[in-house]
């Protein structure tokens, strides 16, 4: 969630799901400043969801590792547009459909991100693809 929008939040499980679309999860909150590269911090949520995947059920083994491909890409500018939304559409096909929560768990960051920096994701794809991009490498 943009920091402008969290100025004053109600840290409450109502209020934020309700307010602003998002949730407490485990009560750990990641404050960034705006120095952070906001999609390079999802995808490294994506690769630790996705080492952390057991593999038992397809949509967590399969979802974790194609959502943290496309941050791969996303973080690069190396993405099309079009991938934005697929993206969305596999965090909406992971979500609910897995045995445990991780599969939630992966599915959310990504979600807030595109509902919350979907402008930024597109202007790093743009800004690559007219070369006005530096390479950033995932690591």
């Amino acid at each position: 969630v943009r920091g402008e929008n969290m100025r004053d939040a109600i840290m409450d499980f109502d209020y934020l799901r309700g307010e602003l679309g998002s949730g407490l999860g485990t009560a750990a909150v990641i404050v960034m400043d705006k120095s952070t590269d906001i999609i390079k911090a999802i995808w490294r949520l994506s690769k630790f969801y996705k080492h952390e995947s057991c593999g038992q059920c397809t949509p967590c083994r399969e979802g974790t590792g194609w959502m943290m491909r496309v941050m791969d890409r996303l973080v690069k500018g190396e993405a099309s547009l079009e991938e934005i939304d697929m993206l969305w559409d596999v965090t909406k096909q992971v979500e609910g459909h897995t045995i445990c929560a991780l599969g939630d768990a992966a599915a959310w960051p990504i979600q807030g991100l595109i509902r919350n920096f979907r402008e930024e994701i597109e202007d790093r794809i743009k800004a690559q693809k007219s070369g006005r991009f530096g390479a950033v490498a995932a690591e």
